[in-house]
């Protein structure tokens, strides 16, 4: 990874930590994408606009990224298409088997001290891990 920069990935971090923290404590909301597109895909009456408003916010985020640092998107993707697809699906699968995915787990219950979201990030790591040495080389 040649464009690593440690400050841009500090400010990033602080920036998920304060966005997650204020939601968390100004609405009470966990910022963890899955449950938010769930809540979109499965709506409850009063609590839909929201979602899709951060979602949207998500999407329009990477829009700008896009069109105001357009080299931040020049990596290679060495693995074919169809296999990504599948990977997603694994990981969306995954997510709902644990009841969340890293960004709810990871950033928010971590932070909160959630014994089953160390469980569920210890095991996202160890699997994450293992599946990227069993693909690189055993393949």
């Amino acid at each position: 990874m040649s464009n690593f920069t440690p400050l841009a990935a500090l400010c990033g971090g602080m920036l998920i930590g304060l966005s997650a923290s204020a939601m968390l404590l100004l609405d009470g909301k966990i910022a963890g994408i899955s449950g938010i597109l769930s809540g979109v895909l499965k709506p409850v009456r009063g609590d839909t606009i929201w979602h899709v408003c951060f979602l949207a916010g998500l999407l329009v985020g990477g829009l700008l990224l896009r069109v105001f640092l357009p080299r931040a998107f020049d990596f290679g993707i060495i693995r074919p298409f169809p296999l990504l697809i599948i990977a997603g699906l694994l990981v969306g699968f995954g997510a709902r088997l644990g009841s969340g995915c890293t960004s709810g787990h990871g950033v928010c219950g971590i932070s909160r001290l959630s014994p089953r979201s160390l469980v569920a990030t210890g095991t996202f790591i160890f699997t994450g891990a293992l599946v990227v040495y069993l693909v690189n080389h055993l393949r």
